[in-house]
């Protein structure tokens, strides 16, 4: 029905007239007589001179873009960290799986006995030398042995004698004391408890950078045979765990329980004790009865010592709990 004015009504249901405003558009349009649509409305839209139909208005946009930044930011802090894959080139041994797996380095307190309690306490424990590419090579001490100091005749510091050379022997437990034999191999050894008593450490099974090891031990060794080391030849002996160690003169006088490029560590806990065997020690001449006193320890059925003694290993069969417990004593 006609209205004042002469208007028609709209009928229900009759679509509303929308005005359409196009930005003016300084390029020319790639279809000359067609208007440009605005590059943030997307196709087919319908476009009001507010905002695209359908489309949050720029302020809610804004304030729900800032909410989900913030909760991705509380996810990335609640999220652990994740861990830094091992440097190239690291090798990991099957006891240490990652860094944050390495027990804590062993401190002061544990050098701060008697040579004999120290050499056997050894026993078991990991030696870790990191080289200066960050390289970290690990081994556990399979044998050692103690030197008893100013009344061990076979000691350096026999008859309490002080020189420059085994001046760490006589420094605060926990010193190294390095000396080189025969003009070009180095032995690795460290103060206890006493002045100039000391411990040698004589062999380690090789827990961590064994290829590392071989290519440093086939480099540094004087023999002109070129066939690779077996892992057991790497570290059994006293040179040539510092062959495998890259362990010289540089190292003497060091603190054990300081040093950032070599230190000990607390290894694998076991369910029982290995058992321990106390026999001679290796090349002592000219010591007298000092030659046969049982002053080196290793670990029983461990093919890393550098030395077996059958006739000790047979003594130490009837006393086995004594000899894991380290309750042997020495007769002086």
């Amino acid at each position: 029905m006609p209205t004042r004015g002469g208007s028609a009504r709209p009928g229900r249901g009759s679509l509303k007239p929308v005005s359409v405003t196009l930005l003016p558009d300084t390029e020319q349009s790639p279809f000359p007589g067609r208007a440009r649509r605005p590059e943030n409305v997307r196709a087919g839209s319908l476009m009001t001179g507010y905002h695209e139909v359908g489309q949050t208005p720029a302020p809610l946009s804004r304030k729900t873009g800032q909410k989900k930044q913030r909760l991705a930011d509380s996810e990335r802090q609640q999220t652990p960290k994740e861990r830094l894959p091992p440097t190239p080139g690291l090798q990991r041994s099957i006891y240490f799986s990652n860094p944050e797996d390495h027990p804590a380095r062993l401190g002061p307190e544990f050098f701060d006995q008697p040579a004999v309690t120290l050499a056997r306490a050894f026993l078991g424990q990991v030696l870790v030398r990191r080289l200066a590419d960050g390289t970290e090579l690990r081994g556990c001490i399979v044998e050692t042995e103690a030197y008893l100091g100013p009344e061990d005749e076979a000691a350096h510091s026999r008859g309490g004698r002080q020189t420059a050379r085994n001046r760490g022997m006589f420094m605060k437990p926990g010193t190294l004391y390095v000396y080189i034999i025969y003009g070009m191999y180095f032995c690795l050894n460290v103060s206890s408890q006493g002045d100039g008593a000391c411990v040698l450490l004589r062999a380690l099974e090789p827990l961590e950078g064994l290829e590392t090891m071989r290519q440093l031990r086939n480099s540094l060794r004087k023999s002109t045979v070129s066939r690779s080391l077996k892992d057991r030849e790497l570290c059994s002996g006293p040179s040539k765990l510092c062959q495998a160690l890259a362990i010289d003169k540089s190292f003497d006088q060091r603190d054990l329980a300081q040093d950032e490029a070599v230190w000990l560590e607390r290894g694998p806990l076991e369910s029982s004790s290995p058992a321990v065997v106390a026999a001679a020690r290796i090349g002592i001449g000219h010591a007298g009865e000092w030659t046969q006193k049982p002053l080196r320890f290793y670990i029983q059925g461990s093919p890393w010592v550098s030395v077996v003694d059958r006739v000790a290993e047979q003594m130490c069969q009837p006393q086995q709990t004594a000899c894991s417990a380290g309750l042997l004593t020495v007769q002086k």
